[in-house]
């Protein structure tokens, strides 16, 4: 399989990388790292398996060398591209183009206004400026995903913390969000899971998070 990580510099971007490079059950795995300035991933350079590609997400051009013949694209930052989404644009333009179908795409949390309670309201004002519009550009980045025809997983992160531990239960679209917060580690896991079995999470929208940290009103660090 090749799959193409975009802005992989990120913590996440970076749990998958050494995961795939380092477990042999993703030995067959071949990897097209996108990023803004590949010095930052210098100690990839010479590793096999491993091709780094210079670009910026909102540059159709540098998308479509990302996703030239890739098998999955991993979207491994948020579209905030008020009004215009950019990034989800240019990611879906260019699979479409090169025949590219499965497509992961990182988002946030409460796009649905399915996270309730006081934590729920929080949310909304740190993320959403108090109300979920439908013209937000993590709603709008959800919703040309699902309406694009591509093989989609939209994954809603939590607020994110760095422990070690690999837990976390997931919700659906339409289900309400269980937890506040989850490891890093976990979002890789489930990133993974779909690089292991791309049938996980087929055209869906996952809610991740940490069940334990449920009832909070605040992120759990």
């Amino acid at each position: 399989m090749k799959l193409a990580i975009l802005a992989a510099n990120g913590q996440i971007a970076r749990l998958v990388e050494d995961r795939i490079l380092n477990e042999d059950q993703f030995k067959d795995v071949e990897l097209t790292l996108m990023l803004r300035n590949t010095n930052r991933l210098a100690n990839l350079k010479n590793t096999p398996r491993v091709t780094l590609v210079e670009g910026d997400l909102n540059n159709p051009a540098d998308v479509e060398k990302a996703i030239e013949g890739q098998d999955m694209v991993f979207n491994a930052v948020i579209d905030h591209d008020d009004g215009q989404n950019r990034p989800t644009h240019n990611i879906i333009n260019a699979m479409k183009k090169d025949g590219v179908d499965r497509l992961i795409l990182t988002n946030l949390l409460g796009i649905y206004d399915e996270v309730p309670g006081a934590f729920g309201k929080w949310n909304r004002d740190m993320c959403f400026g108090g109300t979920v519009s439908d013209t937000d550009a993590p709603v709008v980045s959800d919703r040309l995903a699902a309406e694009s025809g591509l093989d989609y997983t939209t994954l809603r992160l939590p607020w994110l913390n760095d422990r070690d531990e690999i837990k976390y239960t997931i919700t659906h679209k339409g289900d309400e969000f269980v937890g506040v917060s989850g490891s890093r580690k976990s979002i890789a896991d489930v990133v993974l899971k779909i690089v292991a079995d791309p049938t996980f999470g087929s055209r869906d929208s996952l809610g991740i998070a940490d069940p334990d940290t449920q009832g909070s009103d605040r992120p759990v660090y």
